[in-house]
């Protein structure tokens, strides 16, 4: 039986498709489906199935286009509401692909929809397991998403619910069986998920530390202990997905409008958009227009929108390098910042070119750094995770991690100069553009971040935070 995986990186996301006798199945597809089309035009099948595992929170998924555009029947398991016309199957269901059965396993937990698909091939063999966010490879989903949309969902009464699924409905099947995962490591929907992207169940067995021996009470513990604040986002795509959205056609229709810089200018203030730039850091750093807020298409660019900008309703005007502009709407799209109004024509060389007002902000490299730190009391802050300083860090340097700096701007100084630094340069730029779009101005980011810090003489520590706070 062949499965096969399309992963997009900076959503550490995984659908799949299968194909038998011209008929197709997605699962989990992503905003934009125009992929999938083709895939299915390669073989010329019809996509017969959209499966969705459940609700997502991390992304908006492309199932209402696949129907519209495709004819797909949209397939939810037990217990899904969703307000438009969609089969919510039933514990046990199969449906046919071709001469391929799926069926479907209701695995409540990580939401109470939640459902894994049981992939058998021609010949009646059980091949693989599609879990979504049920179980990932080295870890399992996170319980504590429903609540925010059903408030009496709490995360120990759906971790409970994983555990029940884990054991009474995927642990008892065949230890052959390939799991085939929504996510992979980078996703914010668990804490420990390996670079592998699929592994046998069996194997899982033995190294996935939620499906060792322990009572249900030892798994809730073990599943809470250190689980992150799910990023701000999450609820807002969740409603998406179960309310719907407007098409990605014409999301990117409304989007695709270059404008001059008179224009955006009068456009910015008029809707009071967010300025987004999403170009290097390296570039942002040297010239911006002021008040923009910078995040790197050449990062993790739609999981620190979800981050950093409060509601996906926000309008935004995008500088993009040339070129750039549909990526840049597209990868906002897939998390449901829909409402782009603009795009400045001809990038940031067309504001240079208009002698339009521009800031900057001042980078250091390591060695700089270096001399300044070790010949001066200097004042350090340190973007990275929790669990990124507790490892280690610079000795002395204050731990404001990038997601909650904006609840805790009265620690950094105006009056005094400090540096900031992330792992490598990205979300420290981020901050910087924060700060600098709130009147912070004494300041250097620092150019390469802690990987470049390693290779000084930098004094650093180490300093294990209690887990909790991990």
């Amino acid at each position: 039986m062949k499965v096969e995986q399309i992963y997009t990186g900076c959503l550490a996301h995984a659908a799949y498709y299968i194909e038998n006798n011209n008929e197709a199945a997605i699962f989990d597809p992503l905003r934009e489906v125009q992929p999938y089309l083709d895939r299915a035009k390669k073989d010329d099948a019809r996509i017969k199935y959209v499966f969705e595992t459940h609700f997502h929170a991390d992304f908006v998924s492309g199932h209402l286009d696949l129907k519209k555009k495709a004819g797909a029947e949209i397939v939810f398991g037990p217990l899904a509401k969703p307000d438009y016309e969609a089969t919510i199957a039933k514990d046990g269901q199969i449906f046919e692909v071709g001469d391929y059965k799926v069926k479907v396993i209701h695995t409540p937990g990580h939401t109470m929809e939640s459902t894994t698909y049981l992939l058998i091939d021609e010949n009646g063999k059980e091949h693989g397991l599609i879990t979504g966010d049920t179980l990932f490879i080295g870890d399992v989903g996170r319980p504590d998403l429903a609540q925010h949309v059903v408030a009496d969902l709490t995360e120990r009464k759906l971790a409970g619910h994983l555990y029940d699924s884990l054991r009474n409905k995927i642990m008892p099947l065949s230890d052959d069986l390939i799991i085939y995962p929504n996510h992979g490591a980078g996703s914010a929907c668990g804490k420990k998920m390996s670079n592998e992207t699929t592994d046998t169940l069996g194997h899982q067995k033995k190294v996935n530390y939620a499906l060792q021996e322990m009572s249900k009470e030892e798994f809730i513990d073990a599943l809470l202990e250190g689980l992150a604040k799910p990023p701000g986002y999450f609820p807002q795509n969740v409603l998406l997905n179960i309310k719907g959205y407007d098409s990605f056609d014409k999301v990117m229709r409304r989007a695709k409008k270059g404008l001059t810089p008179s224009t955006f200018i009068a456009e910015a203030e008029a809707s009071r958009a967010l300025i987004l730039d999403t170009r290097n850091a390296e570039d942002f750093a040297r010239a911006f227009i002021p008040n923009s807020i910078n995040i790197g298409l050449d990062g993790s660019f739609a999981p620190w929108v979800g981050e950093m900008i409060p509601s996906v309703d926000n309008p935004i005007l995008l500088v993009t390098y040339g070129g750039k502009e549909e990526e840049s709407i597209t990868r906002l799209s897939r998390v449901g910042y829909d409402n782009v109004i603009g795009y400045l024509e001809g990038g940031f060389d067309a504001w240079l070119k208009a002698k339009q007002e521009f800031d900057h902000v001042e980078r250091i490299s390591a060695s700089e750094f270096e001399k300044m730190y070790l010949n001066e009391t200097l004042k350090v802050i340190d973007v990275r995770k929790r669990s990124e300083y507790s490892s280690e860090h610079i000795r002395g340097a204050i731990n404001i991690p990038l997601n909650e700096i904006n609840q805790h701007l009265e620690e950094i100084p105006k009056d005094e100069f400090f540096v900031l630094h992330c792992a490598g340069g990205y979300r420290s730029m981020i901050a910087a553009s924060i700060l600098k779009q709130r009147g912070w101005e004494s300041f250097a980011d620092l150019r390469g971040g802690f990987k470049d810090i390693l290779a000084t003489k930098v004094p650093r520590s180490e300093y294990t935070l209690p887990k909790s706070l991990l």
